[in-house]
């Protein structure tokens, strides 16, 4: 499937050696003036080329608008979206136009269509992630109209550094904040010389995002089959490179008791609230109104610069070596692909809540 979303939809085609990157986004409610520079800074985000610790790849990312948008407001009609590919080194894999990379999606594209793109993973590289920067970028502004929703995502572990505290403030003020994208100072510098220790080793390591959503009010989420919180873990889950997402307590709630996890309500002012937050914010798959929060776990790159044993379509052993410009750790650049994709799941949820009553 290459569109995402139920009433707020997300279709993207293109890939990573091809053209360019298309988005076309269908639902957007009309008369919403859409602040372009926002979407770039978005863009700028996830941008690749942006520091010794990130895929050299220089690409701008400049997008065009080809639709839906007419005197600076939005008509209702689709909007779409052009990004061309302007860098692209499709020679860096030319040895493995018959070869698969172990861990990446060479062999199953292989098995299921029966051919494959093995320009830099073709449809499956993480490029086409910039179409969902795009759609978050946009889903952002209409969630501006509803409500003040603020979704704020950080890298909160690399490898075995961690953050051990929640950040009380997301200002990335040092050029190592900045290229993690960890608002801790101490832990950030920590992060950036690990990772650089690695890129230089040819390796690749992974990381946790935390993410928190503020502004939800109660009663958004569709049970049973399309709940709040499955709706993200789908969301998340889609993202390349991604293999774990926990809501509120996680896997840390199942060391407890329901006396110590249970979130009690209290009344405060015309608010119901709850004393503690282990359920992150959505009870039944339903928001409470209480801060939403995930992580979400991504693996170790697949590509790394050091030889590694794998086979051929003929099933005959080959060593393979990773070539060209590659990302030793996705987890910086993948905060704002994480937001965007939280963005979009809340806005979709949100219009279909609003048919719910009349």
């Amino acid at each position: 499937m290459n569109t995402f979303g139920t009433l707020f939809t997300l279709t993207t085609f293109g890939e990573s050696h091809g053209a360019g990157i298309g988005v076309v986004i269908d639902g957007c409610p009309s008369g919403i003036a859409l602040d372009l520079s926002a979407i770039q800074a978005e863009l700028d985000r996830r941008r690749p080329g942006q520091s010794r610790i990130t895929t050299q790849r220089k690409e701008p990312d400049q997008f065009v608008i080809q639709s839906g948008v007419f005197e600076g407001l939005t008509t209702g009609t689709p909007i779409s979206f052009w990004v061309p590919n302007q860098q692209a080194r499709s020679r860096d894999y030319d040895h493995l136009a018959k070869a698969f990379r172990p861990s990446h999606a060479d062999f199953t594209y292989q098995a299921k269509y029966g051919t494959r793109d093995y320009r830099g993973g073709g449809r499956a590289s993480a490029r086409e992630t910039l179409a969902r920067v795009i759609g978050g970028a946009v889903a952002k502004q209409v969630l501006g109209r509803l409500s003040h929703v603020e979704i704020q995502g950080w890298v909160s572990s690399i490898h075995q550094i961690e953050m051990k505290e929640e950040p009380t403030s997301f200002e990335l003020d040092t050029s190592f904040q900045q290229a993690v994208r960890c608002p801790d100072p101490i832990i950030a510098e920590k992060m950036y010389h690990f990772i650089d220790s690695i890129r230089k080793a040819g390796d690749s390591v992974g990381g946790v995002i935390t993410c928190r959503v503020r502004g939800v009010p109660p009663g958004i989420g569709e049970p049973i089959y399309n709940k709040l919180s499955a709706a993200l873990g789908a969301a998340m889950l889609g993202i390349n490179a991604v293999k774990g997402f926990e809501l509120g307590s996680g896997f840390t709630g199942t060391r407890m008791k329901g006396s110590e996890h249970n979130d009690l309500f209290y009344r405060e002012g015309d608010r119901i609230r709850t004393h503690t937050n282990h359920s992150g914010g959505i009870q039944g798959g339903i928001s409470n109104g209480e801060d939403i929060y995930f992580r979400v776990a991504f693996k170790p790159t697949a590509t790394i610069m050091q030889p590694q044993e794998s086979v051929d379509e003929q099933g005959e052993s080959v060593i393979l070596e990773g070539k060209g410009r590659h990302d030793p750790c996705v987890v910086p650049r993948a905060v704002p692909i994480v937001e965007a994709m939280a963005a979009m799941v809340l806005l979709d949820q949100w219009m279909i809540h609003r048919g719910r009553r009349l």
